[in-house]
């Protein structure tokens, strides 16, 4: 049984199920917040992020034959995820659809005084303005992985991490204080 992010539950056929596919749907329900924290960082509203939740699913099973257990199996949910992720909202940012309702957002949340009070929601308008990349940095440091987890999950260096890291909290700051 698989729980999606608006609350309700999937659940999978009962059919003969071999070694590799009982492995892979064990892993999932065991790990499944993972995978809907990443979607709903990366998603607007409970259609989109069902969405991006079947479509990381569909990148896991077609990744998971070829997972060779050199590193913890959240990493590479982590990093498949963050990929699906920002793939996809680079493709929805193609479209013109996005782009003319971009144009049609005129003003400015921060303008509102009961916003400034709430800093939940203040971080979350503050994070949505940050890229795909600095988004996934900070949502992994959040999560409280260390440097060297969240070097290993995006690709990069364990010293890159932490230049980048500063850069994206000074950026949150600002963001946060304007």
């Amino acid at each position: 049984m698989i729980k999606s992010g608006t609350g309700t539950t999937v659940i999978l056929k009962q059919i003969p199920l071999n070694t590799s596919e009982k492995t892979f749907l064990s892993l999932i329900e065991q790990h499944q917040g993972i995978l809907h924290k990443v979607c709903s960082l990366y998603t607007d509203d409970d259609e989109a992020h069902k969405d991006l939740f079947q479509e990381v699913m569909l990148q896991l099973w077609r990744g998971f034959p070829r997972f060779r257990n050199e590193s913890k199996v959240t990493t590479w949910m982590y990093r498949v995820a963050l990929h699906t992720a920002i793939s996809a909202l680079k493709k929805k940012k193609r479209s013109e659809k996005y782009l003319q309702q971009q144009q049609d957002k005129s003003k400015d949340p921060l303008e509102d005084p009961h916003l400034k009070q709430d800093n939940h929601e203040l971080l979350h308008y503050a994070m949505n303005r940050l890229n795909t990349n600095e988004k996934a940095l900070i949502m992994l440091y959040l999560e409280g992985k260390n440097y060297r987890e969240i070097a290993e999950i995006i690709g990069i260096s364990e010293n890159n991490v932490g230049v980048r890291l500063n850069r994206v909290k000074k950026k949150l700051k600002q963001l946060m204080t304007v």
